[in-house]
């Protein structure tokens, strides 16, 4: 099998979750023996689509002229679009129809998990939808106490001092008012946001919190790969105040790590992360404080073990079999997705 992973857009969303799918994908499909290019160059049994920009747009249609199936991820939806950017929540009507169209292109859609398969099948898209992890490296991203040190020197940080971290931009959206009033409501605890977003892009309500944080929350801005390992092995939580998401690869890049998990209660956890056995969640900022006071001073069970156990089912070998198995029955596809 061979299949053109296109990355036309690639150097716009690299730094984002789509752009950890995009490498995943490739990693997923080497595993599993298939052959990967980034090229037009000959034919291909599929072509794999991440984004929803024009490019991508006439990316598919180039591949239906040449007779190659599409591949469409569906990476976002209307939900997770409000509350972002500048002006998101007047483009989401828009944006909805937008990524109808372009999700349609699709001989096949694959979406992260079973909840955006439901927020898609209710658009009214016609095309098969299937409900795939973006699955994570569990060989790269793992527990080490050698990288929970490199953390801590690097961010001068004592062995007892305890470290909450959260990643992502700074978006309403992503919780990050939450945070902030997190970090102010545990002052001996030290916050890290790790993430960035260019200034024009970020509305003036998150600019002014931003700028009214308190000192036990630094704001280290993006950081790569192996620097953000670092700091989820380092950190005695992760927590995820996202209000919307189609699955969140920081939560399994967490997860993997070893990281304690604390999350928001809401839908796109409910097929897999179980609150008080693989991870803990919360409606409210003063639950999200008692949980985590819980995680912290250890009155509240480890629940490391198991989280590693979802990261694991998710793992890009297990991921790529799954998704070599969707192609070979490309003509009835089901639903699969690890549990």
């Amino acid at each position: 099998m061979r299949v053109h992973l296109y990355t036309g857009s690639l150097q716009i969303v690299a730094k984002s979750g789509v752009g950890q799918a995009i490498f995943h994908q490739k990693a997923m499909l080497e595993k599993s023996g298939v052959e990967v290019t980034e090229h037009w160059r000959g034919h291909a049994d599929a072509v794999h689509i991440n984004t929803v920009f024009p490019d991508a747009v006439l990316a598919a249609l180039r591949a239906k002229l040449r007779g190659e199936m599409v591949a469409y991820y569906g990476h976002s939806t209307m939900q997770d679009f409000r509350n972002s950017f500048v002006g998101s929540n007047l483009l989401a009507p828009l944006f909805k129809k937008w990524i109808c169209f372009c999700y349609g292109l699709g001989d096949v859609i694959i979406t992260p998990t079973p909840y955006s398969k439901r927020l898609l099948e209710s658009y009214g898209i016609e095309k098969p939808i299937t409900a795939l992890s973006n699955g994570i490296d569990t060989d790269f991203f793992a527990p080490s106490e050698a990288r929970r040190k490199l953390f801590r020197e690097k961010y001068g940080l004592t062995d007892t001092q305890k470290v909450v971290i959260s990643v992502g931009h700074y978006m309403e959206r992503k919780g990050i008012l939450d945070f902030i009033a997190l970090a102010q409501k545990m002052p001996e605890v030290r916050f890290y946001w790790f993430g960035y977003t260019a200034p024009a892009l970020v509305p003036e309500k998150i600019k002014a919190a931003m700028a009214a944080a308190p000192e036990n929350l630094c704001f280290a801005g993006y950081c790569n790969q192996a620097d953000l390992r670092d700091a989820y092995c380092g950190a005695d939580a992760f927590v995820f105040c996202s209000l919307e998401e189609t699955e969140g690869i920081v939560v399994l890049e967490a997860l993997a790590s070893g990281a304690p998990m604390l999350v928001r209660d809401i839908p796109v956890y409910a097929d897999w992360l179980q609150d008080g056995k693989n991870s803990y969640k919360a409606a409210t900022t003063e639950e999200f404080k008692e949980k985590l006071c819980g995680i912290l001073n250890g009155t509240l069970p480890d629940c490391t073990a198991a989280g590693h156990r979802v990261a694991e089912a998710r793992s890009v070998t297990a991921m790529g079999q799954k998704l070599c198995a969707l192609y070979e029955n490309a003509e009835s596809l089901s639903p699969v997705y690890a549990f």
